[in-house]
């Protein structure tokens, strides 16, 4: 992929925070919470392996709910939500306006369907090899936290615990 030179100079630009929390992950059935997509997403095109995780709990379920209501049919597979520890060192946060302003977004693109260009500016983080992108959601107040894995720092930490069912 080909990433915009003027795109790349923005997220040269960008505040770039280290995270060391407690975040939040919904899951379907068994599946374990470090699971990556590598499918695609709203924040990762197909190829670039990406962890979605929220700030906050009900933020993780909010998502989860989303999942359920754009579904054609009810999903049956337990939901569950997981208390996930990480520490990463290089996050670019586009949580506020003027951020996403900047990389060319609005709260719409975030919130559209159509996820290209949330996905480009996501291509473009992993890109410049950052491991992560917390950006705001669109299904409530809490953050939300894409982790790229291929450019966890060796003392990164991602560990969770056992899972509460939702």
């Amino acid at each position: 992929m080909i990433h915009r030179p003027e795109l790349l100079d923005a997220l040269e630009l960008a505040p770039t925070v280290k995270i060391d929390v407690i975040a939040w992950r919904h899951m379907f059935g068994s599946r374990a919470p470090d699971t990556e997509n590598t499918t695609g997403a709203r924040w990762n095109p197909a190829g670039v392996a990406a962890i979605y995780l929220s700030l906050e709990r009900y933020g993780a379920i909010a998502e989860g709910d989303h999942a359920v209501v754009v579904q054609p049919r009810r999903p049956r597979a337990k939901r569950s939500v997981y208390a996930v520890k990480l520490t990463l060192h290089s996050v670019l946060d586009l949580t506020g306006p003027d951020d996403l302003d900047a990389v060319g977004l609005t709260m719409a693109d975030i919130g559209d369907d159509d996820h290209s260009a949330c996905r480009e500016v996501g291509a473009a983080a992993d890109w410049l090899e950052h491991d992560g992108l917390l950006v705001p959601s669109t299904r409530s107040a809490a953050n939300t936290l894409v982790v790229y894995p291929a450019h966890r720092a060796p003392d990164a930490r991602f560990t969770y615990g056992k899972r509460e069912e939702v």
